[in-house]
Protein backbone atom coordinates (compact mmCIF):
# COMPACT_ATOMS: atom_id res chain seq x y z
CA UNK A 1 0.00 0.00 0.00
CA UNK A 2 1.31 3.08 -1.00
CA UNK A 3 1.90 5.47 2.24
CA UNK A 4 1.00 8.60 0.43
CA UNK A 5 -2.45 8.96 1.22
CA UNK A 6 -2.63 6.24 3.18
CA UNK A 7 -5.06 7.01 6.55
CA UNK A 8 -4.63 4.70 9.13
CA UNK A 9 -7.54 4.66 11.83
CA UNK A 10 -7.50 2.76 15.17
CA UNK A 11 -10.65 0.35 15.66
CA UNK A 12 -11.45 -1.29 18.53
CA UNK A 13 -15.31 -1.61 17.89
CA UNK A 14 -16.14 1.21 20.01
CA UNK A 15 -18.85 3.81 18.91
CA UNK A 16 -16.43 6.46 18.48
CA UNK A 17 -13.78 4.61 16.55
CA UNK A 18 -16.66 3.24 14.43
CA UNK A 19 -17.32 6.83 13.78
CA UNK A 20 -13.59 7.40 13.22
CA UNK A 21 -13.66 4.31 10.49
CA UNK A 22 -16.41 6.33 8.53
CA UNK A 23 -15.02 9.56 8.48
CA UNK A 24 -11.69 8.07 7.54
CA UNK A 25 -13.40 6.10 4.72
CA UNK A 26 -14.89 9.58 3.53
CA UNK A 27 -11.72 11.41 3.88
CA UNK A 28 -9.67 9.08 1.50
CA UNK A 29 -12.55 8.65 -1.03
CA UNK A 30 -11.95 12.84 -1.07
CA UNK A 31 -8.13 12.20 -1.31
CA UNK A 32 -7.93 9.44 -3.80
CA UNK A 33 -6.45 7.70 -0.63
CA UNK A 34 -6.48 4.25 1.39
CA UNK A 35 -7.56 3.18 4.59
CA UNK A 36 -5.48 1.41 6.59
CA UNK A 37 -7.99 -0.60 9.26
CA UNK A 38 -5.73 -1.13 12.65
CA UNK A 39 -6.48 -2.99 15.87
CA UNK A 40 -4.08 -4.75 18.82
CA UNK A 41 -3.99 -7.92 20.43
CA UNK A 42 -1.99 -7.78 23.31
CA UNK A 43 -2.15 -10.52 26.69
CA UNK A 44 -4.64 -9.79 29.37
CA UNK A 45 -2.62 -8.79 32.18
CA UNK A 46 -4.93 -11.32 34.46
CA UNK A 47 -2.68 -13.75 32.43
CA UNK A 48 -2.53 -16.75 34.97
CA UNK A 49 -3.84 -17.64 38.55
CA UNK A 50 -0.91 -16.05 40.49
CA UNK A 51 0.30 -13.81 38.58
CA UNK A 52 1.85 -13.35 34.94
CA UNK A 53 1.99 -16.80 33.82
CA UNK A 54 4.00 -17.41 30.38
CA UNK A 55 0.99 -18.15 27.70
CA UNK A 56 0.61 -21.52 25.85
CA UNK A 57 1.34 -21.16 22.40
CA UNK A 58 -2.96 -21.40 21.58
CA UNK A 59 -3.32 -18.37 23.44
CA UNK A 60 -1.70 -16.10 20.95
CA UNK A 61 -3.25 -17.70 17.95
CA UNK A 62 -6.63 -17.87 19.94
CA UNK A 63 -6.19 -13.56 20.93
CA UNK A 64 -5.13 -12.62 17.82
CA UNK A 65 -7.95 -14.69 15.57
CA UNK A 66 -10.34 -13.51 17.78
CA UNK A 67 -9.11 -9.56 17.25
CA UNK A 68 -9.04 -10.34 13.35
CA UNK A 69 -12.62 -11.68 13.12
CA UNK A 70 -13.78 -8.37 15.64
CA UNK A 71 -12.03 -5.88 12.99
CA UNK A 72 -13.38 -7.53 10.16
CA UNK A 73 -17.23 -8.05 11.63
CA UNK A 74 -16.92 -4.09 12.53
CA UNK A 75 -15.39 -2.97 9.21
CA UNK A 76 -18.24 -4.73 7.31
CA UNK A 77 -21.05 -3.61 9.85
CA UNK A 78 -19.56 0.00 9.32
CA UNK A 79 -18.99 0.42 6.21
CA UNK A 80 -20.56 -2.77 4.19
CA UNK A 81 -19.10 -5.46 2.47
CA UNK A 82 -18.00 -3.59 0.00
CA UNK A 83 -16.44 -0.13 0.93
CA UNK A 84 -16.34 2.91 -1.94
CA UNK A 85 -12.69 2.98 -0.99
CA UNK A 86 -9.22 1.12 -0.56
CA UNK A 87 -10.22 -0.62 3.20
CA UNK A 88 -7.10 -2.82 4.04
CA UNK A 89 -7.19 -4.72 7.62
CA UNK A 90 -4.28 -4.95 9.69
CA UNK A 91 -4.12 -6.96 13.42
CA UNK A 92 -0.51 -6.13 15.05
CA UNK A 93 0.58 -7.57 18.56
CA UNK A 94 1.15 -4.68 21.14
CA UNK A 95 -0.05 -2.08 23.25
CA UNK A 96 -2.95 0.04 20.66
CA UNK A 97 -1.04 3.38 21.09
CA UNK A 98 2.13 2.11 20.36
CA UNK A 99 0.72 -0.38 17.49
CA UNK A 100 -1.21 3.24 15.84
CA UNK A 101 1.84 5.15 16.06
CA UNK A 102 4.33 2.96 14.77
CA UNK A 103 1.53 2.02 11.22
CA UNK A 104 1.26 5.63 10.99
CA UNK A 105 4.71 6.84 10.93
CA UNK A 106 4.74 7.38 7.47
CA UNK A 107 0.78 7.92 6.82
CA UNK A 108 -0.64 10.77 5.58
CA UNK A 109 -3.21 11.14 8.64
CA UNK A 110 -3.77 9.14 11.63
CA UNK A 111 -7.52 8.71 13.01
CA UNK A 112 -8.56 7.50 16.29
CA UNK A 113 -11.67 8.08 18.43
CA UNK A 114 -12.06 10.27 20.82
CA UNK A 115 -13.11 7.65 23.41
CA UNK A 116 -12.56 3.62 23.53
CA UNK A 117 -13.57 0.34 25.18
CA UNK A 118 -11.67 0.86 28.12
CA UNK A 119 -10.75 3.32 30.68
CA UNK A 120 -13.04 5.67 32.65
CA UNK A 121 -15.99 6.73 31.00
CA UNK A 122 -16.13 10.23 31.95
CA UNK A 123 -12.82 11.14 30.28
CA UNK A 124 -13.27 14.03 27.33
CA UNK A 125 -10.43 12.02 25.76
CA UNK A 126 -8.77 8.36 26.16
CA UNK A 127 -5.45 6.81 26.73
CA UNK A 128 -4.70 6.32 23.46
CA UNK A 129 -5.85 9.49 21.41
CA UNK A 130 -4.15 11.22 24.00
CA UNK A 131 -0.80 9.68 23.34
CA UNK A 132 -1.60 9.09 19.59
CA UNK A 133 -1.96 13.69 19.84
CA UNK A 134 1.47 13.90 21.61
CA UNK A 135 3.42 11.71 20.08
CA UNK A 136 2.31 10.95 16.53
CA UNK A 137 4.80 12.16 13.43
CA UNK A 138 1.75 12.84 11.45
CA UNK A 139 -1.51 14.90 11.61
CA UNK A 140 -4.37 13.53 14.06
CA UNK A 141 -7.76 13.52 13.83
CA UNK A 142 -9.81 12.56 16.61
CA UNK A 143 -13.41 11.73 16.21
CA UNK A 144 -16.19 12.14 18.89
CA UNK A 145 -18.86 9.73 18.90
CA UNK A 146 -21.35 11.80 18.22
CA UNK A 147 -19.53 13.90 15.41
CA UNK A 148 -22.43 15.27 13.02
CA UNK A 149 -22.49 13.09 10.26
CA UNK A 150 -22.25 14.41 6.27
CA UNK A 151 -24.84 16.04 4.41
CA UNK A 152 -26.97 13.62 2.86
CA UNK A 153 -25.64 11.03 5.07
CA UNK A 154 -28.43 9.37 7.60
CA UNK A 155 -27.70 9.61 11.12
Amino acid sequence: MDDQGRVVVGVDGSPSSREALRWAARQAALTGGTVLALTSWDYPQYHGALGWLPPSSGDEEALETRAREDLTRCVEETLGAHPSVDVRTEVLYGTPASVLLRAARDASLLVVGSRGLGGFAGLLLGSVAQHCVQHAACPVVVVREDTVTGVGEEA
